[in-house]
């Protein structure tokens, strides 16, 4: 009889190491744990093998990660039978069925162990034995990981929830985005360990890039390069301009179908803050870093990092510095220790994969600590000198329709002034980038003390209607100029969007046909052409968009359309809708949707 066991086939045992380590999501095709907890592999023995007997039957387990695995890097580790497995590092248990045809073996992987795509080998005196293929993650659930999270709610909404909600528009008037960030729709898991391994630092040197991956400080730095494609082939182009050869920023409505572009064909056109946060949210989830989509409003964009926002313009009054203030901007804060910088400074970090101002030679931002810029520690890296830099409205303002803002001035001097007033509206993009005028009227006033004058502006549609981006945003700007002082007030006009109508026909059943009836009034005073709806949802549309055009809509007149989908399981999910025309583009609006067996 050999000496060796002598293996039939090795059983993953997907299925309960999947639920123990909250990685049911990903699917039940492959093995996927979280580093610094034990899983289970069942050994099947070929009948009239030699039996395991604990205590005395040995083998060594051997784990492999990366192109070039070595012991020194720690990214080859060979680990043999203990009683128990350790906490702090790789180690194994057996125990036998009582059978004796099957021997179930218990890893648990050491918690600071690179994350990635592993091989499991078994070592009986020099005979290998090939067990598969696991992927392993950062752990939240563990209290040795790096990443490690105390409370479950929280575990919950920064590593497994699939849907959000972003910030964007005006302090004064949020809008929210119905975001889908699908960590767990199939294949995604894969795109982003192959964000890791197209990145330039694992091109230089795969093996210290691989042994660095323990480090979520070090991961995080790497996506906030690797999502903008400025330095490299990353995921997302940016684009601030008119859009002829992509996908506008504002028609992406989840970050699954961005990431397979990439994975089939390169650097995906075009993204903007809000895009860039959403897939660097996604792929942090999906590797297990715990991670939220923040919108800071009034943003400060400091090119020289001097912490000053300097404004400065030619005589003629024209902007001529690079400093600005966006209407908002959006990021990703990453949870997580760091023992570099000391404990006081664990918890959330922020990082930019908007490609904005170069870091270290490349364009990424972060992780720099939360409490570093609330408190001014700007001495902490990564990047905290530039992260930290960082009238009377209609009530109408629907896109299309006419109204007027009114500029309101008062004389708080003794003294009666005369002055002259100028009122101007202007396109403007949400990073502040101004566009083409809409509108202008001034007047010459005598304003007595302590009183006030006002100067209406009519802002018509067709004036804005062909100026106005996606954004739909206008800045009104007020100007009055008397013998001394120079006045000017600002504000961000914010134009509502029309709202769509969206019901089930049915109730929706898992692998079933259900209808989306979509309806949208038409609140322009022209025709739309080339208009579309299209409707998202994880689980619901098998993991891409789904799209009906419709042609043209007649003015004040409602678009319809009616779309199928097939729910693939069963439980709460959203459905995200968008509509596109030529004219109006980037409507959204979504529903809930409760998936039945």
């Amino acid at each position: 009889m050999s000496k060796v066991l002598e293996i039939d086939r090795c059983d993953l045992d997907i299925k309960s190491n999947r639920s123990n380590h909250h990685t049911e999501l990903y699917g039940e095709k492959r093995l996927i744990v979280r580093r610094g907890e034990p899983f289970t592999v069942i050994l099947h023995l070929k009948p009239g093998s030699r039996k395991f007997k604990p205590g005395e039957t040995s083998f060594t387990l051997v784990v492999e990660t990366g192109p070039l695995p070595r012991k020194e890097s720690d990214t080859q580790v060979s680990f043999g039978l203990r009683e128990s497995t350790l906490e702090t590092e790789w180690s194994a248990s057996a125990t036998n069925d009582p059978s004796g045809n099957k021997v179930s073996v218990s890893i648990s992987s050491s918690p600071n162990a690179p994350i990635g795509l592993y091989s499991l080998t078994l070592d009986q005196d020099g005979q290998k034995t090939s067990l598969g293929e696991f992927i392993l993650l950062f752990n939240a659930w563990c209290h040795r990981d790096a990443v490690y999270m105390r409370n479950e709610m929280k575990r919950k909404e920064y590593v497994l929830e699939q849907h959000g909600q972003i910030y964007r528009g005006m302090y004064t008037r949020i809008k929210e985005l119905e975001w889908n960030f699908g960590q767990f729709d199939p294949s995604i898991l894969d795109i982003c360990l192959m964000i890791l391994d197209k990145n330039p630092k694992f091109i230089a040197d795969a093996d210290k890039d691989c042994s660095a991956r323990r480090n979520p400080i070090y991961v995080t730095r790497v996506l906030s390069a690797m999502i903008n494609s400025n330095d490299d082939m990353g995921v997302v182009v940016g684009s601030w301009g008119k859009v002829t050869d992509g996908v506008r920023p504002g028609r992406w409505s989840g970050s699954a179908d961005i990431l397979r572009q990439w994975g089939e064909s390169g650097p995906v056109r075009y993204g903007q803050c809000w895009v860039f946060a959403a897939v660097g949210c996604t792929v942090s989830r999906a590797l297990g870093i715990p991670c939220r989509v923040v919108t800071n409003f009034e943003s400060a964009h400091d090119c020289n990092a001097n912490l000053v926002i300097e404004n400065v313009y030619t005589p003629k009054g024209e902007k001529i510095s690079q400093d600005s203030v966006w209407n908002f901007h959006v990021w990703v804060d990453s949870w997580m220790t760091r023992p570099d910088l000391g404990p006081e400074f664990d918890g959330w970090q922020a990082s930019d994969p908007t490609p904005q101002e170069k870091s270290d030679g490349v364009f990424c931002c972060g992780p720099v600590p939360l409490r570093a810029i609330k408190e001014g520690e700007l001495t902490k890296k990564y990047d905290a000198p530039f992260v930290f830099a960082e009238i009377k409205l209609a009530k109408n303002m629907l896109v299309g329709s006419d109204f007027e803002v009114s500029a309101i001035l008062t004389n708080n001097y003794m003294e009666t002034r005369n002055c002259s007033l100028m009122f101007f509206a202007r396109a403007v993009d949400y990073n502040g980038k101004r566009g083409d005028s809409c509108g202008f009227t001034s007047d010459k006033m005598e304003v007595p003390s302590g009183e006030e004058k006002h100067l209406s502006l009519r802002l018509e549609y067709e004036h804005y209607g062909s100026v106005i981006t996606s954004d739909r945003l206008i800045l009104v700007t007020a100007t009055a100029i008397d013998k001394e002082d120079y006045y000017e007030a600002k504000k961000t006009i914010v134009l509502d969007e029309p709202d769509i109508e969206i019901k089930l026909v049915g109730e929706a059943m898992v692998n079933k046909s259900v209808t989306a009836m979509l309806t949208m009034l038409n609140p322009l005073p022209e025709t739309l052409r080339d208009c579309s709806f299209t409707i998202e949802g994880i689980s619901l549309t098998e993991g891409k968009p789904i799209t009906q055009k419709i042609g043209t809509v007649g003015r004040k007149q409602e678009a319809k359309a009616s779309i199928e989908f097939i729910p693939t399981r069963v439980g709460s999910s959203k459905l995200l809708v968008n509509f596109d025309s030529d004219k109006l583009n980037d409507i959204k609006s979504f529903i809930k949707v409760v998936v039945k067996g």
